[in-house]
């Protein structure tokens, strides 16, 4: 089995065409799809489906898309590991931070401790929502990723990290309890004009759940999905949010907007680190992860994550 064949493969699926695959490949569109045949032939299986608008892989061709994507990854490691296994630890990781969680809080840190312990080491950030950074990790796209939930999901490993606490991010003009320490109770927030994310959010997710608890609906004004565009929101008193404890110190706006706990029922989500089962880590990616669990330890022992817990701390 040629790798070559392999690669090919996985640009015609990424592209969906098989002139664009060529084009990016560099290659004649009739040698590439020589390879294409050679690889039916030689797993006597059809694994792409032809049409106007493009190609798509058929079942068998799916799963030969995981598991080339898996060959390519452990070769990519083997020949970094050979080449570079004297002294220093180098090669690429790439480490999925969630967006709306403490994950988006620790990039700063997880870059500027890179650098300093591995500088040879290229660390690839993605800040992007937390379900797609499972199939990126399954296809072998990502190294890890911190995300919320604890799982399980065939096919990866959830490793606690936090556990998160949800706020109220309130204007000033919001009527709220006088004292400033004292938590708001979730069913006096039932009537409270509130902006939040989407559905498929896990911040959306999680405060719709605990609305489901008390057998109320949150009064939902808008669904936005940029902390920019939120944080400008609550400040000009279009409506409150709920979040983490983290993302809410980014969004609160000194004189504009207050921060308050919430409680009965408090509201909490795990921060896992995750990784594939069955993509072994490069000892680049492994000293990543050492990384990421040394910061998360570092944020709830400074204060930074003072609402949170984490396993690694213990």
């Amino acid at each position: 089995m040629d790798t070559r064949r392999l690669k090919s493969f996985l640009k015609i699926v990424d592209t969906g065409s098989l002139t664009r695959a060529a084009a990016a490949l560099n290659i004649a569109q009739p040698a590439l799809s020589q390879q294409l045949v050679s690889l039916e032939n030689h797993f006597k299986q059809k694994l792409l489906i032809r049409s106007q608008q493009g190609v798509t892989p058929t079942e068998a061709g799916l799963v030969l898309y995981r598991h080339a994507r898996t060959i390519l990854k452990q070769l990519e490691h083997a020949e970094n590991d050979v080449k570079r296994a004297a002294t220093t630890l180098s090669g690429a990781v790439s480490v999925g931070l969630a967006p709306y969680s403490a994950g988006s809080t620790l990039s700063l840190s997880l870059l500027t401790a890179a650098r300093e312990k591995h500088p040879e080491i290229l660390l690839h950030i993605n800040e992007g929502f937390g379900g797609p950074f499972s199939e990126l990790i399954m296809t072998g796209r990502l190294d890890m990723a911190v995300m919320h939930g604890a799982g399980p999901m065939r096919g990866l490993s959830f490793q606690p990290l936090l556990v998160e606490e949800f706020v109220l991010v309130a204007p000033l003009t919001a009527t709220l309890p006088a004292n400033p320490d004292e938590p708001i109770s979730l069913s006096e927030l039932a009537e409270m004009p509130l902006m939040l994310p989407s559905r498929v959010n896990f911040v959306r997710k999680a405060v719709d759940a605990a609305f489901a608890g008390i057998r109320h609906d949150p009064r939902l004004v808008a669904e936005i999905e940029s902390l920019g565009t939120l944080r400008d929101a609550v400040g000009e008193g279009a409506g409150a949010t709920i979040l983490p404890w983290s993302v809410a110190n980014q969004v609160v706006v000194p004189g504009r907007s207050v921060i308050r706990q919430i409680a009965s029922p408090k509201i909490e989500d795990t921060v896992s680190l995750c990784v594939s089962d069955l993509i072994p880590l490069s000892e680049a990616a492994v000293a990543i992860r050492g990384i990421l669990f040394e910061i998360a330890t570092q944020a709830v022992l400074s204060g930074r994550l003072s609402a949170a817990k984490t396993d690694a701390a213990k």
